[in-house]
């Protein structure tokens, strides 16, 4: 089975209610974009307004994938079934592999201001599906910048131009740069053949090889866009761009649960009915 994308896809985001009530923007996981492998799930979540926030992410599982929390703007609180407690202030970021099982909630740490940032959730191979948990959590002084006369690339996980994130992901190799554009300038790059990778323009927006590329809009590159000449449009330009292996497995998803098969999707559920879903206290490194 072969899923790399051949023919690029422009995906406009779906407003929706997250969680407790938060309105997230989504592009994949929705019917436009069901997965896009090895990525599952793609939210961003903007708004000035509290009671588009406040409500946060109680309580709710995760197995069977790595979810990655980028945040832009505000404070969001971390807590799990293991004791780890995280904090996530602007521009800092957070990769949780939930693996064999993981319980937590994201709570907003203010209640009024800016909330911003991504939520991204990345699917595991079977091998690694019930691996143990790991947490990982840094501050936004912890990633790296490459600036250059037209462009600004901050380095979230992965590398760029021989400078290297501390969120590394040895098993579906993700790429994820936050990269700004001046108004007019161009931003070239070389995305691998190998990899399934994305935009998503969260300010402004630009061509991306002679294509309109609206804001709130994914992109995922097919095979005559992996070289990448993104120009900004007059007032700059603001996007991430996300790339990764694709894991060539069969999927079967229920909610919070992404497994390769019906029976570990019930066995995902009755081991969460059963309080028998957390199996080992997460690894932690980074604060």
């Amino acid at each position: 089975m072969n899923t790399l994308t051949t023919t690029t896809r422009f995906v406009p985001a779906l407003a929706l209610a997250e969680g407790a009530g938060v309105r997230v923007h989504r592009t994949i996981g929705t019917p436009l974009l069901r997965n896009y492998d090895p990525f599952m799930m793609l939210d961003y979540f903007s708004s000035d307004n509290p009671d588009d926030y406040i409500a946060g992410f109680p309580s709710h599982p995760h197995r069977g994938f790595n979810t990655f929390t980028y945040m832009i703007d505000g404070y969001m609180e971390h807590r799990d079934s293991m004791d780890n407690t995280g904090n996530l202030g602007p521009g800092s970021a957070q990769w949780m592999k939930a693996a064999s099982g993981i319980i937590h909630s994201e709570m907003p740490k203010q209640e009024a201001g800016l909330m911003r940032g991504f939520q991204l959730w990345i699917n595991l191979p079977a091998a690694n599906k019930m691996d143990d948990p790991e947490y990982q959590e840094y501050p936004a002084d912890a990633f790296p910048q490459v600036e250059s006369e037209g462009y600004r690339v901050k380095v979230v996980i992965g590398e760029y131009a021989n400078t290297t994130s501390p969120i590394v992901d040895e098993i579906t190799k993700v790429s994820y740069f936050d990269i700004e554009v001046k108004g007019g300038q161009h931003f070239q790059y070389q995305s691998l053949a190998t990899h399934n990778s994305f935009l998503y323009i969260f300010e402004g927006s630009g061509q991306l090889n002679g294509k309109s590329a609206p804001e709130h809009t994914l992109i995922a590159l097919g095979d005559a866009d992996k070289t990448i000449d993104f120009v900004a449009d007059d007032n700059g330009v603001r996007f991430v761009f996300v790339s990764g292996q694709p894991i060539n497995e069969s999927i079967v998803q229920y909610g919070p649960f992404v497994m390769n098969s019906r029976d570990e999707i019930d066995q995902a559920m009755s081991d969460y009915q059963s309080n028998n879903f957390v199996r080992k206290r997460a690894w932690i490194k980074g604060r």
